[in-house]
């Protein structure tokens, strides 16, 4: 089984900083792709950042400049560096993986169970 544990949400003025963490654990052959979304009440969930085996990265627009996602492979960790905060920015964050648990098993998509981050104006 594979688990994935996210950290670091809380509270925060506008102009502020937070640092989101996510490990994945248990049974991790290989990982892919790792990434951010995030889920305000009442919208959708949507594409924060994704970063690449390969070390390529997508921003959304919103966050572009202030955000940034970076990974510990030896740790199985992906990060989440927000600056600048804005109110808008006030949702549940959520981390992905695409994790291979065994040699010539497929990649699976896992997701983590969300940490709250709520910046105020």
């Amino acid at each position: 089984q594979v688990h994935l544990v996210e950290s670091g949400g809380g509270l925060v003025q506008a102009g502020g900083s937070l640092r989101l963490s996510c490990a994945a654990s248990g049974t991790i052959f290989s990982i892919d792709g790792m990434g951010w979304y995030r889920q305000a009440p009442g919208k959708q969930r949507e594409l924060v950042a994704v970063l690449t085996n390969g070390g390529s990265t997508n921003y959304a627009d919103s966050v572009k400049g202030r955000f940034t996602i970076s990974r510990d492979n030896a740790k199985n960790t992906v990060y989440l560096q927000m600056n600048s905060l804005k109110p808008e920015d006030t949702a549940v964050y959520y981390c992905n993986a695409g994790i291979r648990q065994r040699l010539r098993e497929r990649v699976e998509l896992y997701w983590g169970q969300g940490t709250q981050v709520t910046v105020s104006s």
